[in-house]
């Protein structure tokens, strides 16, 4: 009888346990700029008891988490997916797109006005093995110059590192994404964005079959997790969709939100925002634009993807 009884009580406490992980909040990370940019509404409706919202600065400190499982949901850049699906052996899924390109060469004065201009010069750059990285290799090899030999590329830890960088040079040149651009527009005079990254890699895949677009951002999933929760994923991703469509609809009210969580400063997130890129595309839209987007890399470099391209199962298509 009391055998039965502790066994009972045994089960019984299991039961409460796992009850209680499974209601415990989704994890989410998210990176400072567009990709916490279009969560910050999210972040403002939430309570705490559906997601558990986490801002950290770069890519770096968000690998570690996905591969280690201390996170459930990742925002990150689109080639860092694809290394994480690999070096995980397939345990993440990518569950939208949620940033368009938002790379810029900013320079101060006018010399910079075609690519060719970049030769023999120093760049200021930060992402570093990551999307800005390959994109800014695929566009300077498309267009004749050798990264490694015919420019200096400085790379720095942070954005932020960047911009500081590019402020203390009165001849310097940086790639930078919005927001920061905006950030260095206002902080120093004279600044001016000379070449769109979007628009060079538009201009290299034009003669393609299946032109590819620029991607920054993507937001993935633990694949054992989206397997075992996926009334939970589904729903995460409904609420971003709207999250999304607010702050791109609401630029003051989004601009405000955004600063509560010290993402970017109100000032630049209200003029950053236009140009931000920020959406959430999904299912067979999103798995045509990334899988052109990572071809790309692929072929320009297959270590920017982790070595191979991702399988189908690298889509989560409910």
């Amino acid at each position: 009888m009391k055998r039965a009884l502790s066994v009972l009580v045994l089960l019984l406490a299991l039961s409460l346990v796992t009850s209680a992980l499974a209601d415990d909040p989704l994890r989410v990370v998210a990176l400072k700029g567009p990709t916490a940019m279009g969560m910050a509404k999210m972040m403002s409706d939430d309570n705490g008891e559906a997601y558990a919202f986490t801002v950290e600065s770069a890519a770096d400190l968000v690998a570690p988490l996905v591969i280690q499982g201390k996170v459930d949901i990742a925002a990150v850049p689109a080639n860092l997916a694809a290394v994480l699906y690999n070096k995980t052996e397939g345990q993440v899924q990518v569950i939208a797109v949620n940033t368009l390109g938002v790379l810029y060469i900013v320079e101060r004065g006018e010399t910079v006005q075609s690519v060719e201009d970049l030769r023999g010069r120093t760049i200021y750059a930060s992402g570093q093995g990551a999307t800005p990285e390959y994109a800014l290799n695929y566009i300077l090899r498309g267009n004749g110059i050798d990264p490694e030999q015919d420019v200096k590329i400085e790379w720095k830890t942070e954005h932020a590192e960047c911009l500081t960088a590019l402020l203390q040079d009165e001849t310097g040149i940086a790639l930078l994404p919005q927001p920061f651009v905006t950030t260095a527009m206002m902080k120093a005079e004279g600044l001016r964005v000379a070449l769109d990254l979007n628009d060079l890699w538009n201009d290299l895949q034009a003669e393609s079959e299946n032109p590819s677009s620029l991607l920054t951002g993507v937001v993935i999933v633990r694949k054992a997790y989206a397997e075992e929760n996926p009334e939970k994923v589904n729903a995460f991703l409904e609420n971003y969709a709207g999250s999304v469509e607010w702050t791109n609809a609401n630029t003051d009210d989004a601009a405000a939100v955004i600063a509560s969580f010290e993402i970017v400063p109100e000032a630049v997130a209200k003029k950053a925002l236009p140009a931000c890129n920020i959406v959430c595309i999904r299912a067979g839209e999103m798995q045509t634009m990334l899988s052109g987007y990572l071809s790309v890399l692929f072929e320009a470099n297959p270590a920017s993807v982790g070595g191979k391209l991702p399988g189908e199962d690298f889509y989560y298509l409910p």
